[in-house]
């Protein structure tokens, strides 16, 4: 039985590209969660009116890894104490968070931002957001798979690239 998680940090090319190498992730689909629009396009998240952020959807193996160990690799796979921003991608779509499908996921997420925010690793605060997922979008069909399928890509090679490289992952 396979179970879902929800995040969000920054483009959902990069989060996409590094869950899909972690053993036990079944699936990973990009979209958009934590807005007001229905059916929100790329462009009207771009634009940052919809108030949804770009997030990925992963289907695991709770037999061959767990939410907890998913979370480290989120945490690790982003920064999350810039608010609104990863790198040079900025806005509220880029945000960081946690969308959780149940109470379990949120006590486990809370937990962990409280664990990372305590242990020293960050001067600042972790401001991620955990928030229950109200609903999924998934991103246009050409979003899927993107660094798999577009690997010498300008932002694949400078941004993607080199974190799965930092995360030891590609």
């Amino acid at each position: 039985m396979s179970e879902q998680a929800t995040f969000g940090g920054g483009c959902f090319w990069c989060l996409e590209a590094v869950f899909q190498r972690i053993e036990g992730v079944l699936e990973v689909k990009p979209g958009y969660a934590g807005g007001d629009t229905a059916e929100p396009s790329y462009d009207e998240v771009c634009s940052g009116r919809t108030g949804h952020a770009e997030v990925v959807q992963i289907t695991f193996d709770p037999e061959r890894i767990s939410y907890r160990d998913l979370l480290e690799v989120f945490w690790r796979a982003h920064d999350p104490t810039t608010l609104n921003r990863q790198g040079g991608d900025v806005g509220t779509q880029y945000r960081s968070m946690v969308l959780c499908h149940n109470e379990e996921q949120r006590r486990q997420a809370e937990d962990s931002k409280a664990a990372l925010d305590g242990s020293g690793v960050y001067s600042v605060p972790v401001v991620t957001e955990i928030v229950d997922l109200d609903r999924f979008f998934p991103a246009e069909q050409y979003h899927h798979d993107y660094y798999n399928r577009n690997p010498s890509a300008g932002y694949c090679r400078v941004v993607i690239a080199p974190k799965l490289r930092k995360l030891q992952l590609g």
